[in-house]
């Protein structure tokens, strides 16, 4: 059977707590773990270089800093507003277009209805007018002998 493995916990210099197991054949393991930056506990635990930055809030980098930020941040904010009028105003000028073309769309039909009416009403007058031809070639319903009239 195999010996059970011994641990250690150390501190390294960024006050990380560093766990050193060792097992029967192989040598020290380091396994890295966050630990509170308070002594009390209770909080997140914060890595090294975020503590240094909270320490200079008080410095002209850290004023610049922010801003900096707080300039970037209201610049974005005005691009977004600026998006959200300009698209806005992309759907108004696309509604009145469409209002447009859809009346257009109804005064097309009503023409193009008028225009048919015409037509089929023509296209009957011709058909009145147009008799039937019988067999031999002649119009029906007209005197075979046309010419028959006039020598007498």
């Amino acid at each position: 059977m195999s010996k059970p493995s011994q641990q250690k916990t150390t501190k390294d210099q960024n006050g990380v707590s560093v766990i050193q197991t060792q097992a029967h054949t192989s040598g020290l393991q380091q396994v890295p773990q966050l630990v509170p930056v308070s002594p009390g506990g209770g909080g997140k635990a914060m890595a090294p270089s975020k503590s240094k930055k909270s320490a200079d809030k008080e410095s002209d980098e850290y004023r610049q800093r922010r801003e900096r930020n707080n300039l970037a941040v209201k610049k974005s904010r005005m691009r977004s507003k600026q998006k959200a009028q300009d698209t806005q105003a992309r759907v108004n000028e696309l509604k009145e277009e469409n209002e447009r073309l859809e009346s257009k769309i109804k005064l097309l039909s009503k023409e193009l209805s008028v225009l048919k009416d015409l037509f089929l009403e023509h296209a009957h007058n011709l058909a009145d007018n147009v008799q039937p031809q019988s067999n031999d070639g002649s119009k029906t319903g007209q005197n075979n002998n046309s010419n028959s009239n006039t020598g007498q």
